[in-house]
């Protein structure tokens, strides 16, 4: 699980800068007009480093700092790690904080958001990207915030028509093969969040001459050995290519692909 968790904060590092625009004005209700990058290590007595920090000045001329979190997981201890943040930002910079966490995970969020002591109340919005509409991020000229369609709202609309949206407008969007190919491999990523990877891989695997030529790296598809061997089984009934060349594409070796031959010759 914490190996996931650090897949799916990567893809938010990698994409943050071209998401956040969006992402604030059409998710947090933010309409900012001037948004300044901040250092995003906090060290008081301890050191912490938010997923998201900006100082944002917006139509109203209020300038704030703008702390977002994403979450996988329901944790706990959500309500009091945000109030260690929320305390360290303040005191570090004197501004205003506001602080959201946004959950990407496929359960509902269920974390404690607000405390009420004698001295002390405090709270954080907590919004969950599987109740805003797919279309918002799906319209989007940037892959990055395309991607994120996966874990939205689907509207009641087929699994499978959203994948095939998404895929159509990654490609319509990419400018590069490599670019494309790193694209798929974060929606891959993301897809597991919502367990849609074997559909993902369905509706490629349909299309798959779009996809692949001698040259273009496809290992996002194949994952662990079962997932190979069904890959390498859709090539050799799909495709007419040499051995050698399946080998090259799903990324295994020429014995992997005669073995999987082999056992589709003796079934």
């Amino acid at each position: 699980m914490k190996k996931q968790a650090n897949q799916y904060d990567k893809i938010f590092k990698e994409n943050i800068e071209a998401v956040i625009p969006s992402l604030m004005q059409n998710v947090l209700s933010i309409n900012a007009v001037l948004v300044e990058d901040l250092p995003n290590d906090i060290q008081h007595t301890k050191e912490r480093k938010p997923d998201v920090l900006k100082k944002v000045t917006d139509q109203e001329g209020s300038v704030f700092i703008l702390h977002i979190e994403f979450q996988v997981a329901n944790e706990s201890e959500m309500i009091y790690r945000m109030g260690e943040y929320y305390f360290m930002l303040a005191r570090k910079f004197k501004l205003p904080i506001r602080q959201f966490v946004v959950f990407i995970g496929n359960s509902k969020p269920r974390m404690t958001t607000k405390i009420d002591f004698p001295l002390l109340k405090f709270e954080f919005p907590l919004l969950a990207l599987a109740n805003v509409d797919y279309s918002l991020f799906l319209n989007s000229n940037k892959p990055e915030e395309i991607i994120l369609s996966i874990l939205a709202d689907f509207n009641n609309i087929s699994t499978d028509s959203v994948l095939k949206q998404i895929i159509s407008r990654l490609e319509e969007t990419t400018q590069s093969d490599l670019s494309l190919k790193k694209y798929f491999k974060q929606l891959r990523i993301l897809a597991q969040l919502r367990k849609l990877e074997q559909n993902l891989k369905d509706i490629v695997m349909d299309s798959i001459a779009k996809y692949i030529d001698e040259e273009r790296d496809v290992a996002f598809l194949v994952g662990q050995e079962r997932a190979e061997e069904r890959f390498v089984k859709n090539l050799l009934a799909k495709m007419s290519l040499t051995l050698e060349q399946i080998a090259d594409i799903a990324g295994v070796s020429v014995e992997f692909v005669k073995q999987v031959k082999q056992k589709i010759v003796t079934n």
